[in-house]
């Protein structure tokens, strides 16, 4: 909670909630705790027992009844921890849950997001029947009738203007199955128009490590935390944001007396467990890091022999290092030089250490060079590949892993295969489909491989002039599908792009902030989409594993599965006889397991080809039978493998391969999970040795670094004789000789390079030097809305530029001082009890109660300056126009200078109630103000990450 409520009332009025049933009712802890199912009616031993532990047979006492309960396993929709929750289901009614004890996830744990899970399905302010916007009101329609009146318009928009004016967004809540789907879905309809949450949450951090070391994900796991010996988290909050993983670090902190390290600008919870806590300048990540490596390469305590044969690129890092003194870093960071040589210390007596990061540290316009820093650092420690180090990057959504790996993105297709020919040529053959007729649904070849608009950037394909744009027209058309638009900076100027789109489509459980924020009489459609508990499939955790859900209760209301209603457009558009060839449907819903396994026919270059949903079904049935800290199946059904075959799980099924429990660990052979760095980026640059020296995997038949590999290297090895004669006719089917290991779709190349010991991606070195980056070595550059006019000279950003078919400003913005107006940095983050946007959890009653009001923290000193006390409203202005009506926090949570608001709230803009725009019955609970309409311009120079951690505000009472 934000502050305790010793009479389970908020104070003040409740003017955002509105009064009458279900609205405004205040729930206090008994009421909670009984609705909620754990505490079950009146019967004294049950309401006794420990909260989380009440038994299914005392629930049917209590009731006077004696039935049998049937129970089903799930996953929490929110955060990517992937903790089990146990349905408890009773003819059909979803009636109570309990945490999975079994799972080594979460160890029978939830936070309070997961604990009220039941709540988000049941809720009561769900959209409950398809509607659409009429004359300012919204009137029910047919599913039939929305499809098709959609339908229609889309295809006049294609018509007049080509299919990249209809945007797609995807969603990070969407099962691997159904994400999937919808990468596929717009590629036919003809547009890489077409994104999800990664964007703004996470590709600089995509970006960035699969730069440095081959793929862009975690590559250790929470509960190999339990090795570490240092832990080390900068821009993120765990204790909030992904509360159990906290189980798991903290668990490291006492058996291995692990010191906590803990870098961010504001006190968080996180930072209260802490050894050492950091508070530096927002933006100032690249700095701090290279601050930290100046002490280590001084000392001396860099990792020699780990560098020498497994890192390129690190004399060019020292050199920038060396203008990292102490005394520059302070002048930057604010951090004193005497603390960062602690820390260096620290970290470098303790190995193996870890390095965590979320969104304060990948929401930057430097995003991709914060990113590149922390492996850096990471390389020159030697805590790569190794158990108890790696990059542990806490992803946010539940399958937002899961989403980004299956392509929901406008740069890559499934597995980041990219968008270039060779690329549409693969696909096209798992999706049986020629290649040409691929081709012919897009406007141009040109579009078909060009990076399509990513959603950070959606409002400026509406706005901008059409002569501006890298396409033919502008976007006329916006489908917000599972994704919360409040999350976006720049709301006020979403408004105005909402109020210019010709077509405003939601797909939702929840009608969003998409529903109110604009004032458009017409032309909006919302769609009821059925939340993952009324469907079933696989999702990624955090960590790679895949975990596969059970379905607890058919869709209440009207709502319909997501991949039901892409089929319904499917048709519509005419083109679901091919999307679906070879997958079967029956009442317009498409086959999950036979779509699961057309992923498994495809997706050969992360290694999602093994985990069939035989095999993820068996492992959720045998949870038990998993090592809590290995995550490996000690004996059972499953022994050997690991939960959840975290990717890659080389080849086919059939193989057996284990899964990959810790990114590029050669301590033991790839056949059992292990591996080297990826050979990525070719074997040699400026004349030096890309590939490892003396490093490889146990096992390994090559005794040195060597290429991905290709047919024509099997060949060249003489172990093409080990190839079926199936596999040699899939293998001439594709390119011949120039077939290689992502290529492949029999995976005989993959097989028999692990047969020999080897990784089918090579074995090179980590580069730190980005060569096709804007900045080679990650480099600080202030936020483009600084403070420190005084940096600016010395750390410029970069020249305004043309991204992803869109003009984008750098220099433009950063040369005009707005510090004198605006001289408080502004910055966000997560509670403990919201999620995203908060539309599903501020409707759920309660968590509602715990969290009523929408605030800004402020320091007391600042506070003091502005006359402004505890509890008052003030105004946050913006610098480019917007403000923003809150609560003042007065604490000493952020330090003199820096302002910290949530990001979770919706349904108040500028000051006005919206309320009364909500369709009838499905307002949430809570609303209030957006920190995205003060938030401003500025992306990464890479990923176009939006900048949400370092702007600029000013605040005054109200």
């Amino acid at each position: 909670m934000l502050r305790k409520k010793t009479n389970g009332v908020a104070f003040g009025p409740r003017a955002s909630l509105a009064a009458g049933s279900g609205r405004g009712e205040v729930v206090d802890r008994r009421t909670f705790l009984t609705r909620s199912g754990l505490v079950a009616g009146t019967a004294a031993a049950v309401a006794a027992a420990p909260a989380g532990l009440v038994t299914r047979k005392a629930r049917a006492q209590s009731a006077g009844a004696s039935r049998t309960i049937q129970t089903v396993k799930s996953v929490c929709t929110h955060c990517s921890v992937g903790c089990t929750v146990i349905a408890e289901v009773d003819n059909g009614a979803w009636i109570g849950q309990e945490p999975g004890f079994d799972s080594p996830f979460n160890l029978g744990a939830h936070c309070a997001k997961g604990a009220s899970v039941r709540e988000h399905a049941h809720g009561e302010r769900r959209l409950k029947y398809p509607t659409k916007l009429v004359d300012g009101k919204w009137t029910r329609v047919s599913w039939e009738d929305a499809i098709n009146e959609i339908g229609d318009k889309m295809l006049e928009i294609r018509e007049q203007s080509g299919p990249d004016s209809v945007y797609w967004l995807g969603s990070a809540k969407h099962s691997n199955e159904q994400a999937y789907l919808f990468r596929k879905f717009y590629a036919f309809w003809g547009t890489n128009n077409g994104d999800h949450q990664a964007r703004i949450c996470h590709s600089t951090t995509v970006a960035g490590v699969a730069n440095t070391w081959g793929y862009g994900a975690m590559t250790n796991s929470y509960n190999d935390i339990h090795n570490s010996r240092a832990i080390f988290i900068i821009g993120g909050n765990p204790a909030e944001a992904h509360p159990v993983s906290l189980l798991h670090v903290l668990k490291a902190k006492e058996q291995n007396n692990a010191p906590l390290i803990v870098c961010d600008p504001r006190f968080t919870r996180t930072a209260a467990h802490a050894d050492e806590y950091v508070r530096f300048r927002p933006g100032s990540d690249v700095a701090l890091i290279w601050g930290l490596l100046w002490h280590i390469f001084d000392n001396g305590w860099e990792d020699k022999e780990f560098i020498r044969q497994r890192v390129w690129g690190m004399d060019q890092i020292k050199e920038e290092v060396k203008r990292w003194t102490p005394e520059e870093t302070e002048r930057v960071t604010g951090v004193p030089g005497s603390q960062l040589k602690r820390v260096a210390r620290t970290m470098a007596n303790n190995r193996p250490g870890t390095v965590i990061w979320c969104m304060g540290g990948t929401q930057h316009t430097n995003g991709n060079n914060n990113t590149r820093a922390y492996c850096i650092l990471q390389l020159a420690l030697g805590n790569m590949g190794v158990s108890g180090g790696g990059t542990n990057i806490f992803r946010g959504h539940d399958n937002v892993q899961g989403a980004t790996d299956l392509g929901v993105l406008c740069h890559t297709l499934p597995g980041y295969y990219g968008i270039k020919t060779g690329s549409w040529k693969h696909w096209s053959r798992v999706w049986d489909v020629d290649y040409d007729y691929m081709l012919g649904r897009f406007a141009s070849k040109d579009l078909m491989e060009t990076a399509g608009m990513p959603v950070s950037r959606w409002i400026d394909g509406v706005l901008e002039a059409k002569d501006s744009l890298q396409q033919p027209d502008n976007l006329r058309a916006m489908v917000f599908w599972g994704h919360a638009p409040n999350s976006q900076t720049r709301l006020k100027e979403m408004k105005t792009a909402m109020e210019k789109l010709d077509l405003l489509v939601v797909v939702d459980p929840y009608p969003t902030v998409s529903a109110v924020l604009s004032d458009r009489k017409d032309g909006v459609y919302l769609l009821p989409a059925a939340t993952q508990f009324e469907t079933y499939g696989s999702v990624t955790a955090s960590n790679r594993s895949l975990q596969w859900r059970d379905k607890v209760f058919d869709p209440l209301f009207e709502s319909l599965p997501d991949h039901t209603i892409m089929y319904k457009f499917a048709k519509k558009f005419g083109f679901a006889d091919e999307m679906f060839k070879n997958i079967s449907v029956e009442n317009d819903e498409p086959n999950v397991e036979e779509t699961l396994l057309e992923i498994n026919k495809g997706m050969w270059t992360i290694g999602y080809t093994g985990q069939t949903p035989e095999r993820l079904k068996k492992h959720m049935a045998n949870q038990y039978t998993f090592d809590k800290t290995t995550l490996q199946a000690v004996g059972g059904p499953c022994d050997g493998e690991y939960y959840g075959l975290p990717w890659p799980c080389w080849g086919t099924a059939e193989m057996g391969h284990p899964g990959t429990p810790n990114l590029y660990d050669p301590s033991k052979p790839v056949a059992e999970g292990g591996l080297t760095f990826r050979a990525r980026f070719g074997v040699e640059r400026d004349g030096d040795n890309l590939l490892a020296e003396g490093s490889y995997s146990v096992g390994s038949e090559i005794k040195d670094g060597y290429p991905e590999f290709t047919m024509a290297m099997l060949t060249k090895l003489g172990w093409d004789g080990d190839l079926t004669a199936d596999e040699k006719a899939a293998i001439d089917a594709v390119a011949g000789e120039k077939t290689n290991w992502k290529t492949d779709l029999s995976g005989g190349i993959q097989r028999v390079a692990i047969k020999h010991g080897c990784a089918p991606f090579g074995n090179a070195k980590a580069r730190c030097v980005v060569w096709n980056f804007p900045d080679p070595v990650p480099t600080h550059r202030e936020p483009l809305y600084t403070s420190r006019r005084d940096l600016v000279a010395d750390y410029p950003t970069y020249e305004d530029r043309v991204m992803y078919r869109l003009p984008t400003m750098f220099a433009s913005i950063q040369k005009k001082d707005f510090s004198q107006d605006f001289p408080t940095i502004l910055t966000s983050g997560r509670l403990v009890e919201y999620e995203g946007g908060g539309d599903e959890t501020r409707s759920n009653p309660w968590l509602a109660e715990l969290q009523q009001d929408m605030f800004v923290e402020i320091n007391p000193r600042d506070a003091n300056n502005l006359g402004i006390r505890d509890k008052d409203m003030v105004w946050v202005h913006g610098p480019e126009g917007a403000k923003v009506k809150v609560m003042a926090m007065v604490t000493e949570r952020v330090g003199s200078g820096v302002a910290f608001m949530p990001f979770h709230f919706g349904g108040h803009f500028e000051g006005k109630d919206l309320r009364d725009k909500y369709p009838e019955g499905a307002d949430p609970y809570v609303l209030g103000e957006s920190t995205n309409t003060a938030q401003t311009y500025g992306y990464d120079s890479v990923t176009n990450m939006q900048e949400t951690k370092a702007t600029l505000c000013r605040i005054e009472r109200a």
